[in-house]
C-alpha cells in the first residue's frame, strides 16, 4: 500500500496561518481607522468626568465585579446547553475552559479565536468534539434570543425612546438578529438539510450535532426555558456592568436606555470584521447616546471602558490557558511512541 502523500501538508499549513494573519491585520486596521476616525470629533475636555471622587472608583470596582459575574454566568448558560446534550461537565471545569477562551479572545491577538478554543478543551472534557462544537454554537445562538428581547422590553418600558434620532438602529439590528435566528433554526432544526448529517463520520457531523441539539430543544420547552433563563441572566450582568461604566464617566442616561440600546450595541460588536468590536461599539454607542445629549467623547470612553473591564477580567483566564497548553504538550508527548521517536531522530539525521 502506498504511504499517504503528506508533503504538501507543511505548505497547507503555512497558508492557513497566513490566511489568519492576514484576517486579523485587516480587523486591526478596520479597528485602528473606526476609532481615528471618532477621536479626530472628541473635544479636548470631553472624556474624563467632571468630579472624580468615590463613587468613580466604586462604580468601576462594581463594573469590574459584575463582569467577572457575568463570565461565571456565561459558563453556567454553557452547562445547561450541555445538559441538552445529556452530558454532565462541572461548572468549575466549564469557567476554566471560558476564562481561557476570554483570554485568547481578548487579551491575545490571536487567529484561533476563544470559542475554537473553547470548543477544543470541551472536547477533550468530554470526549466527543461533535457536541463540544454544537454547544458552542447553541450557546451563542441563546444570545439570538436574549439580546433582541431586552432591547423590546428597554422600548417597552420606555415608548419615547422611539422619537429619538437613530433609535431605529437599535430596532433594526434587534429585527435583524431575530431574523437571523430564525433563519438559522429553520436550517439547523430542519432533518432533510441539518438533520441529514447528524449521522456522517466526516466533519459533517458537527453540522448534525447542532441539529440534535436544536431538535432536543424544540421538543423539551423545560430545556429551552433553563438555557433562555441562564442567556438572559449572562446579558443582564453585561448590562449592568456597562450602566457601571456610564455612571464611572459621570453619565445620566434613562434607564430604559440603557436596555434599549445596549443589547443592540453588544449584537453589533461581535462582527467579525474587527478586533474586539473596537471602533464598532463605540461608533454605535456615539449615535444612539447623542440624542441623549451624551458628549462623543464620553459614548466613546463607555464604550471603550467596556472592552477595558473585559480586558481586566479575562486576564483571570491567562492561568487556565497556561495549564490547558503544558497539558497539551505532556499530552503530545506522551502520545509519542519510542518507534516513533527513533524515527524522527533517524530522519532528522
Amino acid at each position: 500500500m502506498a504511504a499517504p502523500d503528506t508533503a504538501g501538508a507543511p505548505a497547507v499549513r503555512r497558508h492557513l496561518r497566513l490566511s489568519g494573519a492576514t484576517k486579523l491585520g485587516v480587523r486591526i486596521i478596520i479597528s485602528a481607522a473606526l476609532l481615528a476616525l471618532l477621536i479626530t470629533k472628541i473635544p479636548a475636555d470631553d472624556v474624563q468626568p467632571k468630579d472624580t471622587h468615590f463613587g468613580t472608583l466604586a462604580f468601576l470596582a462594581a463594573g469590574l465585579a459584575f463582569t467577572l459575574v457575568g463570565f461565571v454566568l456565561s459558563a453556567w448558560r454553557w452547562q445547561r446547553v450541555f445538559a441538552v446534550f445529556d452530558t454532565r461537565v462541572p461548572l468549575r471545569t466549564l469557567l476554566a475552559h471560558y476564562l481561557a477562551g476570554q483570554f485568547v479572545g481578548n487579551v491575545l491577538p490571536s487567529t484561533i479565536g476563544g470559542d475554537v478554543l473553547r470548543v477544543s478543551r470541551a472536547a477533550k472534557t468530554t470526549g466527543t468534539g461533535d457536541v463540544a462544537f454544537a454547544s458552542v454554537v447553541i450557546e451563542r445562538l441563546s444570545g439570538f434570543v436574549a439580546l433582541p428581547l431586552l432591547s423590546f422590553v428597554g422600548f417597552a418600558l420606555e415608548p419615547s425612546l422611539l422619537s429619538l434620532d437613530h433609535a431605529w438602529i437599535a430596532l433594526a439590528i434587534a429585527g435583524a438578529t431575530v431574523v437571523g435566528l430564525v433563519v438559522i433554526l429553520a436550517v439547523a432544526g430542519s432533518p432533510r438539510l441539518a438533520g441529514r448529517f447528524a449521522k456522517r463520520q466526516n466533519w459533517m457531523r458537527f453540522i448534525g450535532a447542532v441539529h440534535i441539539g436544536v431538535d432536543r430543544i424544540r421538543h423539551e420547552p423545560r430545556q429551552a426555558v433553563r438555557v433562555l433563563v441562564a442567556a438572559l441572566a449572562y446579558q443582564a450582568s453585561v448590562l449592568v456592568a456597562v450602566y457601571c461604566a456610564i455612571h464611572a464617566l459621570g453619565i445620566s442616561v434613562p434607564n430604559g436606555a440603557v436596555l434599549a440600546f445596549l443589547p443592540a450595541v453588544a449584537s453589533a460588536q461581535v462582527l467579525p470584521i474587527s478586533l474586539s468590536g473596537l471602533g464598532i461599539r463605540e461608533g454605535l454607542l456615539v449615535l444612539l447616546l447623542r440624542p441623549l445629549d451624551v458628549p462623543t467623547g464620553k459614548a466613546i470612553g463607555v464604550g471603550l471602558l467596556w472592552y477595558g473591564m473585559t480586558l481586566v477580567v479575562s486576564l483571570l483566564g491567562a492561568p487556565a490557558f497556561a495549564v490547558g497548553q503544558r497539558h497539551d504538550a505532556d499530552q503530545s508527548a506522551a502520545d509519542t511512541t519510542p518507534a516513533e521517536g527513533s524515527e524522527t531522530a533517524r530522519r532528522a539525521s
